[in-house]
């Protein structure tokens, strides 16, 4: 047997592990810029202390070769920090090593990972008084320092539950029951035992950098920089994202929905419908909420931004409706159409035009236009063919009325340079758009937000694009980065962050996504995000119940019979 590393040719010993093998070629260097954390076989991702040749598949006779690594033909790819794979594998043994310690300083309190903020992940603490943010940053040293074997084993679903029960876990006792398989894969040490639906790193010593602020209720876990991994995040709040996030965990502490067995009983008992009408219509207030601002201070733009598939186009179409109802005339217009002809757009180094940049949008004629519609004027509004590639001017010509609100959809909406400085402050209003699920698959695991927005993204794009799995997901990490460095940094300017969520989505999407998912062959290169969504879905139970679900609704959006785009 022969393995592929970079430029290296390897002949495995039997038994020898990737993290054996990669120490020996001289990757481990202790920066995670550049250290291995997770490997990656025909388009699966597997921990460094898989053994490529098991001592037990050696005969005098053969050599069986296991099937990972027969799949790949040998050829291992390395992923570090840097890496999306790497960072989530970081993650998820920073969730374990954080968990052990706090088991290990408050036996009988809870710790719940709440949401990302930033770089960093809040966890909320109860049923202790006596916690302290420093006390746990040095038990979490000292397990980094005691450099524990992370090794995960399989044990009966039965036991399983009955080790959760006695634990008193009953988040993951309900999960597990809608498992559907006889087993459970665990990550154990000192009686402790949890797994994080993904791999790890080697073991607790890789967790090299971090840091852990005190936070209201809890403490901020704060993570590696992502531009430079060599050095820990600097913290900095977020105090509006934070605000808007905790109002929707509220919410579905007071809806029962808290965690994926409480929407799997919803859905069994058929209260989901109930869910559902009440999500709508808190979405239906919050609109009414955010029109009623945009009134009262007299503004007359609304700049709208969000990441992908965060239900932009049907929240601009539901605030204009609500807009309507104070006697306003709203205008609905798109940013897209103010983009660079293409040929005018100089690559990058890699050759391609980054497509997320803000020096794709004309950002001088736009300004120039908002301030001629404040002053009266008429314009003469672009629009953007995609077809061509540039621009095209058919006469599509703008002024305002005395009840005009403007409502400008793009994902550089709330990018300061779009305004121009010397404007009344008062005129534009910043409207940031984000599903921001406060829904768990346990206390100990939460759904990314990034996960939602995958989700609703691959539905919408095959149903209404007619796009493979495969196309969406090769897409996503380029969507991801134009995100973290052109949305994401501007969220904290909005005047309103409006959650745009819902706590019932899971159960309805399933069906639409679920079939194309497990139609992904395993050696696609994509098949491990495949994987990551199938194994998340296998735990929901799937609701069919569109009937209840309004045509203005923002699932609409994605799952189709959105009013607005008929």
């Amino acid at each position: 047997m022969k393995l592929y590393i970079d430029n290296h040719v390897i002949e495995p010993k039997a038994d020898q592990s990737l993290f054996d093998i990669v120490k020996e070629l001289g990757y481990i260097k202790g920066k995670l810029s550049t250290d291995p954390i997770v490997a990656k076989l025909a388009g699966r991702v597997f921990t460094l202390n898989y053994v490529p040749l098991r001592a037990k598949d050696v005969t005098p006779d053969r050599e069986t070769i296991r099937t990972a690594v027969e799949a790949s033909g040998g050829n291992i790819r390395l992923f570090s920090y840097n890496d999306p794979l790497g960072r989530e594998a970081y993650v998820r043994t920073a969730q374990f090593i954080i968990f052990l310690a706090f088991e290990r300083l408050y036996k009988g309190a809870v710790a719940k990972m709440s949401c990302t903020l930033g770089n960093s992940i809040y966890f909320n603490v109860c049923g202790t008084e006596n916690f302290s943010a420093d006390d746990l940053a040095n038990e979490v040293q000292r397990i980094v320092d005691e450099d524990i074997p992370l090794l995960r084993r399989r044990i009966p679903i039965d036991d399983a539950i009955e080790h959760y029960k006695l634990k008193g876990q009953d988040d993951k006792t309900r999960l597990l029951k809608y498992r559907g398989k006889t087993y459970f894969t665990v990550y154990e040490h000192e009686g402790f035992a949890d797994y994080f639906y993904g791999e790890m790193a080697p073991s607790t010593s890789f967790l090299r950098l971090w840091s852990i602020v005190e936070a209201k209720n809890g403490f901020i876990f704060v993570l590696p920089d992502q531009k430079n991994p060599d050095r820990v995040s600097v913290y900095r709040e977020m105090p509006n994202f934070f605000n808007i996030y905790s109002e929707g965990e509220r919410w579905s502490e007071l809806m029962g929905c808290e965690t994926v067995a409480d929407l799997n009983e919803l859905t069994e008992n058929g209260k989901i419908r109930e869910l559902i009408r009440v999500n709508e219509a808190l979405h239906e207030k919050r609109f009414s909420q955010i029109a009623d601002m945009i009134c009262e201070r007299g503004s007359k733009a609304v700049m709208l931004a969000g990441p992908s598939s965060s239900g932009k186009t049907t929240s601009a179409n539901r605030l204009a409706t609500q807009l309507r109802v104070h006697g306003k005339s709203p205008i609905l217009m798109s940013l897209d159409d103010y983009y660079i002809d293409r040929d005018k757009i100089a690559p990058g180094p890699d050759g391609k035009i980054d497509l997320e940049h803000i020096n794709t949008i004309d950002t001088e004629l736009f300004g120039k236009h908002l301030r001629e519609l404040f002053e009266g004027k008429e314009v003469e509004i672009p629009t953007f063919s995609f077809k061509l590639g540039k621009r095209v001017w058919t006469g599509h010509k703008m002024q305002l009325k005395e009840n005009s609100v403007i409502i400008v959809e793009g994902i550089h909406g709330l990018n300061p340079v779009l305004v121009p400085d010397d404007l009344d402050p008062k005129l534009v209003f910043r409207l940031f758009v984000s599903p921001l699920l406060p829904l768990n698959f346990d206390y100990h695991n939460r759904i990314p937000t990034s996960t939602l927005r995958l989700l609703r993204r691959t539905v919408r794009d095959f149903e209404g694009r007619g796009a493979s799995v495969q196309r969406t997901l090769d897409m996503w990490d380029s969507v991801r980065r134009g995100e973290e460095r052109w949305i994401f940094p501007y969220q904290e300017n909005a005047d309103v962050i409006f959650n745009s969520s819902t706590l019932y989505e899971l159960a309805v999407i399933k069906k639409y996504i679920y079939p194309l998912l497990v139609q992904v062959d395993p050696s696609d290169e994509c098949y491990e995000q495949v994987r990551a969504m199938v194994g998340l879905l296998n735990y929901v139970r799937e609701a069919d119940v569109e009937d209840e679900i309004p045509p203005t609704s923002i699932v609409r959006e994605f799952i189709g019979g959105n009013s607005f785009y008929r």
